[in-house]
């Protein structure tokens, strides 16, 4: 139990840091984003860039969250489901600011590529088991 703890702690933390980098990264590389992203004015392709971000966050939160929970998919969905009751409210504060399809592209995929990056993570644990039995074999 608490390794599922630590790996959903682990998995919010690594969806931090990926996030706030990518995101300085984007102001740094992006002269015209950095220059409207405090009044949130944002064009298409800006607001793409930022689901982006969003979307590999979620995806490495995933993969981290499997692999210290040894692949439990549960963990992984738990992470997603928890990463999503932490926006809800921040989509809603700021919900004049987005269209509609940016607010429900953002929350809607929270969960499914959560549970994508942990089977991501299972696949490759379970190729790596895999090949490892073949190689003892021989």
């Amino acid at each position: 139990m608490a390794k599922r703890i630590l790996a959903v702690i682990a998995g919010l933390v690594v969806w931090m840091i990926v996030a706030t980098a990518a995101g300085l990264i984007l102001r740094a590389a992006w002269p015209e984003y950095a220059a409207v992203a405090d009044a949130m004015t944002f064009t298409l392709a800006m607001m793409v860039a930022r689901l982006s971000i969003g979307a590999a966050a979620t995806i490495v939160m995933g993969w981290v969250t499997a692999v210290i929970s040894a692949r439990s998919t549960l963990t992984t969905l738990t992470a997603g489901l928890i990463l999503l009751a932490l926006f809800i409210p921040q989509h809603v504060m700021l919900w004049a600011r987005f269209p509609i399809w940016y607010h429900l592209t953002f929350l809607c995929s929270l969960v499914p590529l959560a549970y994508i990056g942990g089977q991501i993570a299972v696949r490759r644990q379970s190729r790596g088991l895999l090949e490892g039995t073949v190689q003892l074999k021989s």
